[in-house]
């Protein structure tokens, strides 16, 4: 894909070409709308990354954590025959 647009001829065929399809009247918005999809998908991967960190903390303190010990225990009635 590098090879591609490694010469500066194919990169400006291919922005006139997006041009002559879009109109120029529409590429603003176009640039607009990409540039805030962008930003919301970057904070939505942000606010994954960091609910993940959150999960694996609170399952290692459930892990070193010791559980509280019983006070009681409950017992089934026997069935009567």
């Amino acid at each position: 894909m590098g090879q591609i647009f490694s010469h500066p001829a194919t990169i400006i065929v291919v922005i006139l070409l997006i041009v002559l399809l879009f109109g120029a009247p529409k590429l603003p918005g176009m640039a607009r709308s990409l540039g805030q999809s962008m930003r919301i998908f970057k904070s939505e991967v942000e606010g994954m990354k960091s609910d993940g960190k959150e999960a694996k903390k609170m399952v290692k303190e459930r892990k070193t954590k010791p559980s509280p010990p019983r006070l009681w225990t409950t017992v089934s009635p026997t069935p009567s025959s």
